[in-house]
């Protein structure tokens, strides 16, 4: 294509976008924070829309924000993609990474034509979040996500899909967001790359299809957990026809409802891409081009729309479009997208940036009608240039704005979308859920007037200096307020003008008078002053731009927190007084129970959030993301604000009767913190600042956990070293302001045993390895318990399903106790020593069996069965083990336990002959243990028989299980993939002579006793394995070229880490580098790279669990001829494992057998 053809090409871009539906936002920065005030609640809802900025890290989030904020003319252009005008912390800025989430509400115009043909201006409020991409704010992306309808995921053309890219769409597939592919940074393709327009083609339709790629597993995933939901819910509803014999109406449709899957997929042709590079300051989509050839071409947009993507060639001689096939048969013709769209954009780089031509620049310009300025044409720096046509060109804003608004639903359309997963989120088919409320009603419709409910869903608490608060700021007045201040000052001015022209008289004669008889008094102290009055004329008694500000109150020291909120239904306003339901609230829960879940908040200020600045606001509508004062104290993070209608809240008060509640707060965050560190004052008086100071970190970052340890230590729990820097930095500038001593990162482990090679005879003679014997009280009771290690498949299987653990224990330990809900001290309840009492409590267990049967047999939500089957399933596969002596068969049904916690990976199984203690099984356990142990009483021959219980061992055995589990014998971590069982429990005949009296004296001290001993005989019995160390461990991708590929594995090396894959991307010379690290010694890692390399390689790490050190004992010492020849009798090789167990050890202040004098044999050298 010749270059005057490229220059008419682009003078018809340059015309279709001027007649385009354009931006009228020319407003200076306070009036647009002015107007955001104004207008947050005269907007419809059909013009509003809710979008976040999602991408892995350093893909040109904040650049692109910029670009967007320039065009409400927040900033220049100039300093698009440079000032980061969202990252507003200090940190930010040093380090050049977001690390927390930000909003602004940006406005944008359009200019369409109505029915009647007439052209109308709409008006739209765009609320921005930019979100980080780092990997440790994975948290600051959950909390963004909720509050928005859409999002924006940017993609860099050359790395491509990164890890966090994986993250954020399965985020944004999760909360049912609207996404925009949005492939960022194409210029490096020019630029850097060096492709040819056909090659960055090709390269461009690879990368959708990576992305398409990603979400179609989501899609699969999610389709395969609806199907099993659906099954599970039809299975349920037989059982429950077939037990009460009869039709129910109720009954779901046998029919599964297929799912389409075609809106998933990004296409270029359905506008849901866009193509941009946010440093240069432009965009565009297929539309944009579009419009241009359809003209020129003679094709209808929206065909030539369909074509410009894919493989569709265009012949210029017969001027129609060809397809691949036909396309190869009229020889080398190029892609359309190539064709009209590559070709023009690579002219302009070529000309301007690669083979300067100034003469070519110059008629490209004037082609396109652009007002570039001189400075910029005669600019040593091509650059400045190049930005200068292209944001003329092909602003980012245009593209953008149109793109969110053609493609991101209005909140109202979006709710009625979304609510259902967020309220039923268990529903087997979705499309099933109604409302059930008035509340619910509200939410779906989006109603905003004073007949509906008013629900706020608070996704965070932000920390903002109180002295940066609106109420603390020179607030800038209106046009009508500075002429009355004009008028106002006049007037004074005329005042003290005529006080001047009559004081020098009186004062003069007054002065003479009061001289001759005493004392001259001293002036009143109203007397003006006597320096030239201004005139009405004079410029200076006119109220300067800088006057023009209401009288400020003083502002406090310390931080404001402000919930981060968008408002779901109703309209809030300042002073109107909310019920806040906070995230453990259930509404199936007695009330009694849900009481503490429930506070009454008053909202104190509204707040337009506009990025660094804060708009104040009298009330916001349905819609609106904002800021909400007035939480502090009563939220901690999230939290759903409920309101009655103002027909019904008068009414309420009377009553005294709660309204209507919802409760949303039910983010699941994204990674759970990981780095602890402990911390102190080093001034100890300065201990009620770092205490006042935790609780508002705690308060405003979601990730971040504080606790209080055992010994009294302060402790902080952070996702990474990065984030914890951030939080330290927050603590010592910010919130406490005081010197603060951290401890070294405290890292967890996991201690486990294996089957070692060389193990030493058992410990117990005649018994299988692991098993234990042990007495209390003198024989009174001796017991024999086992341990054995679990298979990996079974640990985590059990790993993964930690919450389905918990909540079966849970619903156990209620069911010991039916009465309140909670088990007594002694287990089941201690049988009373009465027939009487043990029928009544035989009958009262019965009852609540068949009570919990129906509750089950109702319940959609219960995911026991699919919990038990997925391990059955496991040990099926494991049933024709012989490395194993676990009997899978029955292992299920007797798990007793899960521990620690009664969450982790560890089991504690029930093999006492005839017993049945089971979490499977509760309902047969509770009732057939009780009608056993009541026969026993019943032929009891004599009165301490009925003392003699084994239900009375149960609490005291299931706590020493959960102690033992929780701290192991190694280094007093958790345990992880073991497997005890109890063998034998008997209790002492000939000790029991005596009266019952006596009996139940020793009886007493039963408890402390038999916890102990048995506790430390599971640690006896694990200990006869071959223990090993797990260490908690990262997964690593790294970006590098291939200069620095050695560089980075010599530091992946040092830092004990292994690599696992290593991909180089087509078309580059960058390199995926996939490895994990121990979380131990990935403290410096970053900081290290980043200096090996020079700053070109940037890692993501991600917790992934723990790795068992398999091969190295932490009591390994060198025992054959081959060992001691090559390690010497002291083994001076360093084991790694022992030396993570000794410096834990340390740390907890435990014993650590280390030897002050090494070599005494050797002669000092003081030299040395």
């Amino acid at each position: 294509m010749s270059c005057i053809c490229i220059i008419a090409h682009i003078y018809l871009i340059r015309a279709v976008n001027h007649a385009e539906p354009h931006q009228l936002n020319k407003f200076p920065l306070e009036n647009r924070l002015t107007m955001a005030s104004t207008s947050a609640s005269a907007i419809p809802h059909h013009r509003i829309r809710n979008v976040c900025i999602l991408a892995h890290v350093d893909h040109g989030k904040s650049s692109y924000a910029d670009s967007l904020l320039a065009a409400n003319n927040i900033i220049t252009p100039k300093m698009a993609g440079k000032l980061r005008y969202l990252d507003s912390r200090p940190d930010e800025q040093e380090r050049g990474i977001t690390m927390k989430s930000s909003a602004v509400s940006l406005s944008y115009a359009t200019i369409r034509l109505n029915p009647a043909g007439l052209e109308e201006l709409e008006q739209f409020r765009i609320n921005l979040i930019d979100t980080p991409g780092h990997v440790d704010f994975t948290t600051e992306v959950s909390t963004a996500s909720r509050l928005c309808d859409g999002a924006l995921v940017l993609v860099d053309v050359v790395e491509g899909v990164c890890t966090q890219t994986i993250s954020v769409l399965r985020q944004v597939w999760n909360e049912q967001l609207k996404p925009i592919l949005v492939i960022n940074k194409v210029d490096r393709l020019i630029v850097e790359l060096r492709l040819s327009p056909t090659e960055a083609y090709y390269h461009l339709v690879r990368l959708v299809e990576q992305v398409n790629a990603i979400m179609g597993s989501f899609f699969f995933t999610d389709r395969m957990e609806q199907d099993l939901r659906w099954r599970e819910a039809a299975e349920r509803s037989e059982q429950q026809q077939e037990q009460q014999e009869q039709q129910s109406s109720s009954i779901p449709n046998k029919q599964f409802t297929e799912t389409d899957d075609q809106d998933i997929y990004f296409d270029p042709t359905k506008g849901d891409v866009i193509f941009s590079s946010a440093i240069d300051n432009w965009s565009f989509n297929i539309a944009s081009f579009a419009a241009l050839w359809s003209k020129k071409l003679g094709i209808e947009q929206a065909k030539l729309e369909s074509c410009l993507w894919g493989d569709f060639f265009f012949d210029p001689k017969s001027k129609k479009v060809l397809n691949k096939k036909q396309a190869n048969q009229k020889g080398s013709l190029k892609p359309m997208f190539v064709q009209f769209v590559l070709d023009n954009l690579w002219a302009v780089y070529d000309s301007v940036i690669l083979n300067p031509d100034s003469i070519k620049t110059e008629k490209i310009i004037q082609s396109l009608g652009l007002k570039i300025r001189l400075q910029d044409l005669k600019s040593k720096d091509s650059k400045n240039l190049l930005l200068a046509i292209c944001s003329q060109w092909l602003p980012i804003s245009n593209t953008t704005f149109r793109t969110i608004v053609a493609k991101v639903p209005d909140p109202i359309t979006s709710q009625s979308a979304r609510l259902p997963k967020m309220l039923y989120p268990y529903l087997p088919d979705l499309t099933q859920a109604i409302p059930h409320s008035e509340i619910e009603r509200d939410l779906y419709a989006g109603k905003s007037d004073d007949s509906s409910h008013v629900v706020i869903y608070v996704s965070k608490m932000f920390a903002v200096p109180i002295s940066e608060l609106p109420q603390f700021q020179r607030k800038q007045l209106t046009a009508e307020e500075m002429r009355e201040k004009g008028r106002a000052a006049r007037v004074r001015a005329q005042a003290a003008s005529a006080t001047h022209d009559a004081v020098p008289l009186n004062i003069t004669a007054s002065t003479e008078i009061v001289g001759e008889t005493g004392p001259v008094p001293e002036p009143p102290s109203e007397l003006p002053s006597t320096s030239p009055a201004p005139t009405p004329d004079d410029p200076s008694s006119q109220p300067e731009d800088s006057a023009n500000v209401i009288e400020e109150a003083s502002p406090e020291e310390g931080e404001a927190l402000i919930g981060f909120a968008r408002i779901y239904s109703g309209t809030v306003k300042v002073n109107q007084k909310l019920t806040c339901v906070l995230p453990k609230y259930n509404s199936t829960n007695p009330t009694q129970v849900n009481s503490a879940h429930l506070k009454t908040v008053t909202i104190e200020n509204l707040y337009i959030i506009m990025g660094r600045s804060l708009v104040e606001t009298s009330e916001v509508r349905a819609g609106h993301v904002f800021g909400i004062g007035g939480l502090a104290g009563k939220v901690l993070r999230n939290a759903t604000l409920c309101g009655a209608p103002v027909s019904k809240a008068n009414q309420d008060e009377v009553d005294d009767k709660l309204p209507e509640l919802i409760n949303l707060a039910g983010v699941q965050l994204a990674s759970a913190p990981i780095v602890r560190v402990s911390l102190e004052p080093k001034q100890p008086s300065d201990m009620p600042k770092l205490v006042e100071g935790l609780k508002i970190l705690n308060q405003s970052d979601p990730c971040v956990e504080t606790l209080i340890q055992d010994t009294g230590e302060h402790v902080i729990l952070t996702a990474g070293e990065l984030h914890l820097e951030r939080c330290l930095r927050d603590l010592r500038e910010r919130f406490a302001k005081i010197r603060i001593q951290a401890s070294k990162p405290i890292v967890p482990f996991r201690e486990t045993a294996v089957r070692g090679v060389d193990m030493p005879p058992p410990k117990t003679k005649d018994q299988p390895r692991g098993t234990i014997s042990g007495t209390v009280l003198g024989g009174l009771i001796s017991f024999t318990v086992r341990a054995i290690p679990l298979p990996e498949p079974i640990t985590s299987y059990l790993a993964k399903h930690s919450e389905m653990m918990r909540k079966i224990s849970l619903r156990q330990e209620r069911k010991l106790d039916p009465t309140n809900g909670s088990s007594d001290s002694t287990g089941v309840g201690s049988l009373a020593s009465s027939n009487m009492e043990s029928m009544d409590l035989m009958n009262d267990v019965q009852q609540y069996d068949q009570t919990a049967n129906l509750a089950q047999a109702s319940n959609n939500n219960n995911y026991d069965s699919v919990f038990w089957s997925g391990l059955e399933d496991a040990c099926k596969s494991l049933t024709n083990s012989s490395a194993n002596e676990l009997d899978f068969d029955t292992l299920v049904d007797s798990i007793w336990a899960f521990g620690p916690k009664r969450s982790g990976p560890n089991l504690l199984l029930d093999k006492l002959p005839g017993s049945i203690r089971s979490l499977r099984k509760p309902n047969r356990c509770n009732s057939q243990s009780l009608v056993k142990e009541q026969e026993t009483e019943q032929n009891a021959q004599s009165g301490t028989d009925q003392l003699m219980s084994m239900r009375e061992f149960d609490d005291s055995i299931e706590t020493a299980f959960q102690l033992a589990t929780f701290k192991g014998p190694l280094c007093a971590e958790p345990m992880s993939g073991m497997c005890f069982s109890i063998e034998d429990i008997q209790i002492g005949g000939e000790d029991l002579a005596g009266s019952v009296e006596t009996i139940r004296a020793r009886w007493s001290q039963l408890t402390g006793e038999l916890i102990s001993s048995v506790q430390e005989a599971f640690r006896s019995a694990f200990l006869d394995w071959s223990p090993r160390l797990m260490l908690a461990m990262y997964t690593c991708e790294i970006q590098a070229t291939t200069e620095v590929l050695g560089k980075v594995y010599g530091v992946i090396a040092r830092r004990k880490g292994v690599i696992k894959s290593e991909e180089i991307k087509d078309g580059t010379t960058f390199y995926t580098i996939g490895a994990r690290l121990p979380i131990i010694e990935s403290f410096g890692f970053n900081d290290e790279l980043m200096k090996k390399t020079s700053g070109i390689a940037l890692p993501q790490l991600i917790f992934d669990g723990f790795e068992i050190l398999v091969d190295l004992d932490p009591f390994w010492i060198p025992k054959t001829d081959e060992e001691l020849e090559d390690f010497g009798a002291l083994a001076d090789k360093e084991n790694l494992p022992r030396k993570y167990i000794d410096q834990v050890r340390k740390r907890k202040g435990m014993f650590v057998e280390k030897k002050i004098v090494q070599h005494a044999e050797k002669q000092r050298t003081m030299k040395r």
